[in-house]
């Protein structure tokens, strides 16, 4: 990667961008509560896009099919995660990484609440 020094680029500061997320559709997530919110979507022509992912807890898992590479970083609470493809299960706590790669079926719960910043290697339409 090449990095022109004869322009500016500037950065992209957003506040508050995790408060009033929108609620994941009703129809796609039955019975499940995930708000999620991209703050960036392909910024200046990235390939990524980044944002917000909240869970409350709910009897019912929210079941996510992934069509790209994600990261996760959780900032509050918890994440009980499961792909049941592979058996995997583990549980994300405050301040942990995850990688979701393309093709991942995660089966997301929270014993109460959890809070947590995204980036994907996707088109903003894939939300």
């Amino acid at each position: 990667m090449t990095v022109e020094t004869g322009s500016a680029v500037e950065f992209l500061v957003t506040p508050d961008a995790w408060k009033s997320l929108p609620k994941m559709p009703e129809a796609e997530y039955p019975g499940t509560e995930g708000f999620i919110g991209d703050v960036y979507e392909n910024p200046g022509g990235s390939v990524m896009c980044s944002g917000y992912f909240e869970l409350r807890h709910t009897d019912a898992p929210l079941y996510y099919e992934y069509e790209y590479d994600e990261m996760k970083v959780v900032l509050e609470g918890e994440f009980l995660l499961e792909n049941k493809e592979t058996g995997q299960k583990t549980v994300a706590k405050k301040h942990d990484a995850i990688f979701f790669p393309k093709g991942s079926k995660i089966y997301f719960t929270t014993p109460d609440y959890a809070l947590a910043f995204y980036a994907g290697h996707r088109d903003s339409t894939l939300l």
